[in-house]
C-alpha cells in the first residue's frame, strides 16, 4: 500500500497549473469529471438492479413451472418443463449479455474517468485505488465482481439442465 502515495498525485499538474486564467476551465473539468464518476456509478447500481430482476424472474419462472408441472411426473407434465426449461435458459443468456454488457460499459467509462485525471492533481481510481486492489489480477487481493457475476447465470442455465435431465430420466 505505500505505492498509493505514489500512483495517487499527477506531478505533471501543481498549484501554478491553478491560475486564475485558467480557473474556469480547470472547473470545466472537475465538473465533467464529478459527472463521469457518478455515471459509472450509476452504471454499478442499474447492474445490481438488474441482477435483483433477474434473479427474482428466474425464482418466479421456477415457482410457476413447479405448480404446473405437479407433483406427479408423467409424459403430461414433462412438457410444462421442457417450456419452463427453456425460458430459463432464454432468461440466463440474457441475463449473460447484460451483465458483459454492463461490464463493457463501465470498462469504457472508468477509461474515461483515467483519461480526465491526466488533468488532475491526483489519479485517484486510475492508478492508486485499482493500482491498490492489484488492477484485479490477484483474487486474494481483489476479486473483481464481474468476474463473480457472470458466472451467476451461467450456473443457474447448468443446474435448471441439470434438474430438467434429472426429472426427465425418472
Amino acid at each position: 500500500m505505500s505505492n498509493i502515495g505514489d500512483a495517487l498525485w499527477n506531478t505533471a499538474v501543481g498549484p501554478s497549473d491553478y491560475s486564475e486564467t485558467n480557473e474556469r476551465y480547470r472547473q470545466a473539468i472537475l465538473d465533467q469529471y464529478k459527472l463521469c464518476v457518478e455515471m459509472a456509478d450509476r452504471v454499478s447500481a442499474r447492474r445490481n438492479l438488474t441482477n435483483t430482476f433477474f434473479l427474482s424472474l428466474n425464482s418466479a419462472v421456477v415457482a410457476v413451472v413447479a405448480a404446473v408441472s405437479g407433483s406427479t411426473l408423467g409424459d403430461a407434465s414433462i412438457l410444462p418443463l421442457l417450456a419452463g426449461l427453456v425460458i430459463l435458459l432464454a432468461q440466463c443468456t440474457a441475463w449473460l449479455v447484460m451483465v458483459r454488457s454492463y461490464r463493457q460499459l463501465n470498462a469504457a467509462k472508468y477509461a474515461v474517468i483515467g483519461a480526465f485525471e491526466e488533468r488532475l492533481p491526483a489519479f485517484a481510481y486510475s492508478r492508486a485505488e485499482w493500482g491498490a486492489l492489484g488492477e484485479g489480477r490477484d483474487w486474494r487481493k481483489y476479486l473483481p465482481l464481474t468476474q463473480v457475476e457472470q458466472w451467476v447465470p451461467v450456473t443457474f442455465a447448468v443446474a435448471y439442465i441439470v434438474g430438467f435431465s434429472a426429472i426427465a430420466v425418472m
